[in-house]
């Protein structure tokens, strides 16, 4: 039963990193870019209380968590435990993506005087915007992994 709660809890984490990744790309960036450095200046007084980094400090640690306890849970259950590992080289692997890719043009476009050079604010915007959506496929394909797992296991506790 635990083990069954831990595995849905881990594909749950992942899936919603995936969502909240994808209304950073859907609904947040557009805004960021329409009407640059105006509707930066906008979103820098819109976080000034919380951004969706306060998200995904919290769970990103703790998705990769659960996709370790996840793959020490299945690492007895032949393939499955490199269905397992693929989940958390991807949780792993976004949030290095992340530190090294995101975070010095969250800097250029949240943080660094706005003065700076239009042409560097547009493009660490438009760079930003675009590799998102690589970022997502890495967390999707973690979901879809971490569900995988979730359901390999269930079908065996069930027989279904």
């Amino acid at each position: 039963m635990i083990r069954s709660i831990l595995l849905g809890l881990s594909a749950a984490t992942a899936a919603g990193i995936l969502f909240v990744n994808l209304y950073n790309s859907l609904v947040d960036a557009p805004n960021w870019g329409a009407d640059i450095p105006n509707s930066l200046v906008a979103a820098r007084h819109y976080f000034t209380v919380a951004n969706p980094g306060n998200f995904f400090r919290i769970i990103s640690p703790v998705n990769q968590v659960l996709a370790l306890i996840t793959v020490i849970l299945c690492w007895k259950s032949g393939n499955l435990r490199y269905i397992a590992l693929g989940s958390l080289v991807l949780a792993v692997l976004a949030d290095v993506f992340t530190f090294g890719y995101f975070y010095p043009r969250n800097e250029i476009l949240f943080v660094a005087p706005i003065e700076t050079t239009a042409n560097v604010v547009q493009l660490a915007w438009q760079e930003w915007s675009t590799m998102n959506w690589l970022r997502s496929t890495l967390c999707a394909t973690n979901a879809v992994l971490a569900f995988m797992v979730l359901i390999a296991t269930s079908k065996k506790t069930t027989g279904y």
